[in-house]
């Protein structure tokens, strides 16, 4: 089965060179054709898939559910002021709270390559004193480290720590604090473009690579489950 082609990165360089509304409205047919239907059909096949892994995950192919709407919101302070993205996210998550601040299979691709994640890639307040919970305990953050080892030995990156000092209820003695000081737990990697033109041989090679991703993914849906309501 063909879900992504040539046309769709052809598109998305139309879209750098001409990135406005005014442009776009003329073009909203091709984006229906050559991004929006494929990516559907891809949501959904791969959300299928994924739940040979976790059968519990959530998907749909639609706009602000696995697919990501195509406007940017440029209103936000220091958000990029072009119009229109330039790359194409699809998400697969499970939990119950905010698609991205649930621990979720993560894609995005524009015209060069594919950006493949697996976690949570920033921790709002709730999510971060949950994380913070769990990290408390010593075991806990023996587990976290070594699944990090783990998916560095696999080529894996990992979102990197963003504090420079230790939260209340941690110190320096402890094994494993340098954790606590991470505002995220998330891994990624890339792949070149060419891949998402193989059909059912790109759902196999990004099934292998979220298998591989799973531990962080269920360690961090593990840990979402602490987040406490309001």
């Amino acid at each position: 089965m063909e879900f992504f082609t040539q046309d769709t990165v052809v598109f998305l360089e139309q879209i750098k060179a001409n990135n406005s509304k005014e442009w776009f409205a003329l073009h909203k047919g091709e984006y229906e054709e050559f991004i929006k239907k494929p990516s559907s059909a891809f949501a959904q096949e791969m959300g299928e898939h994924l739940m040979a892994l976790e059968p519990s995950i959530k998907f749909a192919p639609k706009i602000n559910h696995s697919l990501f709407k195509i406007y940017r919101d440029s209103r936000r302070m220091g958000a990029n002021k072009q119009p229109i993205k330039e790359k194409i996210g699809l998400i697969w998550w499970q939990g119950s709270g905010k698609r991205l601040q649930s621990s979720s299979f993560y894609m995005h691709f524009d015209t060069k390559e594919i950006f493949i994640s697996s976690g949570v890639r920033w921790f709002e307040k709730p999510l971060l004193d949950a994380y913070r919970e769990t990290i408390k305990a010593e075991q806990k953050r023996e587990e976290l480290y070594s699944i990090l080892e783990l998916m560095k030995k696999s080529g894996f990156g990992v979102v990197p720590p963003a504090f420079k000092r230790y939260p209340r209820g941690f110190t320096k003695e402890m094994p494993f604090v340098e954790l606590s000081l991470y505002k995220a737990m998330a891994v990624y990697t890339t792949l070149d473009i060419r891949h998402l033109f193989g059909g059912e041989e790109f759902i196999d090679t990004l099934f292998g690579i979220y298998e591989k991703m799973h531990p962080l993914q269920q360690f961090v849906y593990e840990m979402s489950l602490k987040v406490k309501d309001g």
